[in-house]
């Protein structure tokens, strides 16, 4: 269990009257974590992510640990700087590098703090090369920080010059094995924005200076979105602009009913071929005993943008919505004010509350607001800003005599008032929810679902 009185959550308290001078633009996301003290913010684009957020940071690494896992991925860890001549051998040194920071060592060597890890990854490869083919097919994955000195570092989490990413690299024999990984990998990302249930939009897209054949973007659409996308009203179809020109109608379902959306870009798939590993030497024994180019793809989340992307698209002007899978705590429990007339009688019915839901949900999914100097509703207020989806509070009407109850409020909106067995059932319902996600255990898809979570493909 946790108590509210504990955790570091340094938020910004701005005095009533007072005017504020907006010196950028705010996402609401932005705005709400910093407000709410979740995300603090350091340098020019660069966050801190105070205890509460890390905890929805990490549930997220989780989830996507797992899912690459049933894909088949290994975990590794590659270095953050990158030699710059790897990059040089790809090519990729040759193009436009302005994002990149680049460090020297003490010897004068040139390294990149890595915005990818393609060449680094292959070249590990090439130094193990060759490899034999039955040890193909290799889906190498990692969860770490990447640098980019963006021009422009705005809306928070979502576009900072320091942020988490899951990077996978795959390493087949051939094209066709190489596209078998491809749809593998696709269908375990289409299974993971799912469990968070927020809709998306999964497009072909251009393969930019990555290079490759194939590519696919998955989009949340918001306003914020720098990614302008075409989307079809009646199936669902969607395309990103840059590939496909806006058509007279529908190429999937020749409907009319077409608009232009703002997508925000939260991860991204590339079937490669040889680029990288040709050049770098990364090969493998074929059956005849003959060395060959490895063909490869890649395929990156961004952890903390998907995080704040959800948020934007979930949340109010006021307060948090998160993804069920994603919220720091499940259950949030408010007991009696210091010195109320009910507090003796209420407290005995909190203490049966954090042992019961704490049993039912597990003891760290529960936050105990224990700051009992202040007023019910004030930590209310303040519970619900923060989203938790299960608020339960413990007042006057706990100990009533006639009809005891507790005050329960969703994040639906809703406010209940249910009994104690009534409350522990909804708990162990969202419990189960949960797990249900977990296991891939989705809702059937309707006509509007469909057309509001996964976009059509070109």
């Amino acid at each position: 269990m946790n108590k509210a009185s504990r955790i570091f959550c340094p938020a910004l308290i701005t005095p009533k009257n007072a005017v504020v001078k907006q010196t950028e633009q705010l996402s609401r996301s932005q705005k709400l974590l910093t407000e709410l003290g979740l995300v603090k913010s350091g340098s020019n684009g660069t966050y801190q992510i105070m205890p509460m957020a890390q905890r929805s940071v990490d549930k997220f690494i989780d989830l996507v640990q797992s899912n690459m896992l049933l894909a088949g991925g290994q975990k590794i860890t590659l270095p953050i700087l990158t030699p710059t001549a790897l990059w040089r051998k790809t090519g990729r040194l040759e193009g436009d590098i302005s994002e990149f920071y680049m460090v020297r060592d003490r010897s004068g060597k040139q390294f990149l703090m890595s915005p990818t890890h393609e060449e680094a990854v292959t070249a590990m490869l090439a130094s193990t090369s060759p490899i034999s083919y039955r040890q193909l097919p290799l889906r190498l994955f990692q969860i770490g920080p990447k640098f980019r000195d963006e021009l422009k570092t705005r809306f928070g989490l979502m576009r900072a010059k320091e942020f988490l990413m899951k990077d996978m690299y795959s390493f087949d024999v051939c094209e066709e094995t190489a596209r078998e990984t491809y749809s593998v990998v696709n269908a375990a990302y289409d299974r993971l924005f799912k469990q968070l249930e927020v809709p998306f939009v999964k497009v072909n897209a251009d393969t930019g200076m990555m290079g490759g054949s194939v590519s696919h973007e998955y989009h949340y659409v918001s306003a914020v979105g720098e990614d302008n996308l075409l989307q079809c009203s009646s199936c669902g179809f969607a395309g990103n602009t840059e590939v496909v020109k806006t058509p007279a109608s529908c190429p999937s379902c020749n409907s009319t009913d077409l608009k232009e959306v703002r997508g925000v870009e939260v991860a991204h798939t590339f079937l490669l071929g040889d680029k990288y590993s040709k050049p770098l030497g990364a090969t493998f024994l074929n059956t005849k005993g003959k060395p060959q180019s490895l063909v490869m793809g890649c395929y990156g989340i961004g952890i903390t943008r998907v995080i704040a992307a959800a948020l934007e698209v979930l949340s109010s002007d006021h307060e948090l919505h998160w993804p069920k899978l994603l919220a720091p705590y499940d259950v949030c429990l408010i007991g009696p004010k210091q010195g109320s007339k009910e507090q003796s009688e209420a407290e005995m019915i909190e203490n049966e509350l954090v042992l019961n839901v704490g049993e039912i949900c597990g003891h760290q999914e529960l936050l105990h607001d224990d700051r009992k100097e202040l007023t019910i509703g004030k930590r209310l207020l303040e519970a619900k800003r923060l989203g938790h989806p299960l608020i339960i509070v413990v007042g006057a009407k706990a100990i009533r005599q006639d009809s005891p109850k507790l005050e329960v409020h969703t994040s639906k909106g809703e406010t209940l008032e249910l009994d104690l067995s009534e409350t522990l059932k909804l708990v162990a319902e969202h419990s189960q929810y949960k797990k249900s996600l977990i296991l891939g255990c989705f809702q059937p898809d309707n006509e509007e679902s469909k057309r509001r979570s996964v976009g059509h493909q070109l």
